[in-house]
């Protein structure tokens, strides 16, 4: 059952890295579902919620993150915005000595969330371009797990959701995305760019020839 829910991270981060421009509403509604969804499967076992209870809850936080982020865009976008940001900032800061204990950590982790909470209402459509590629990245490259999850809900922590923000395949995975956000990078052209790049003396002794 987990193998099927880890696949299923990876297929979404891979749907949200390629859904380009023309899906970015789409796309944020996405990030909103996906964001309610694990949201209200953590606060599910605080409201005394188990087993299918969790579930219902998991389903509810979904249902709301979409028709949320759906009716009010940009202050949705702002308010991803906020929770990415915080918790890159968190990611950072704590395996970095940057700051000197939780309160620094903390205060420098809302600083930027704020930050990317104001550029979320002011420029949107950049904003929700770089939230699905950074979320598409970290359920692609596996940083989020559904283990992650679980034990962030058992634990009632960030800790198991924190990630290695400088991962070469992170980063990798999250320019993808941004390309792909800006209609730069697509499946197709990747497709016919491959054999261009394999087999280039071939195809220009073809032309010759001709």
């Amino acid at each position: 059952m987990i193998d099927a829910v880890a696949a299923a991270f990876v297929l979404a981060g891979i749907a949200l890295l390629l859904s380009g421009t023309a899906l970015s509403v789409y796309g944020i509604v996405a990030v909103g579902l996906t964001a309610g969804a694990g949201a209200g499967y953590l606060v599910g076992p605080a409201l005394g919620l188990e087993g299918v209870g969790a579930g219902v809850a998991a389903v509810l936080g979904a249902a709301v993150g979409g028709l949320g982020s759906y009716l009010l865009l940009s202050v949705a976008v702002s308010l991803l915005a906020f929770v990415v940001g915080t918790g890159l900032a968190v990611s950072t800061l704590s395996s970095s000595a940057a700051a000197d204990g939780w309160l620094p950590e903390l205060g420098g982790a809302v600083a930027v969330g704020l930050v990317a909470a104001v550029l979320g209402l002011v420029l949107t459509r950049w904003v929700t371009a770089a939230l699905t590629a950074v979320l598409g990245a970290a359920l692609a490259s596996r940083s989020l797990t559904p283990e992650g999850i679980l034990a962030a809900r058992e634990s009632l922590t960030l800790d198991p959701l924190l990630f290695e923000v400088t991962s070469p395949a992170f980063l990798l995975l999250v320019a993808v995305g941004l390309l792909s956000q800006f209609g730069l990078f697509s499946l197709p052209r990747l497709v016919r760019a491959v054999p261009r790049l394999l087999f280039p003396r071939r195809r220009e002794d073809s032309t010759a020839t001709r």
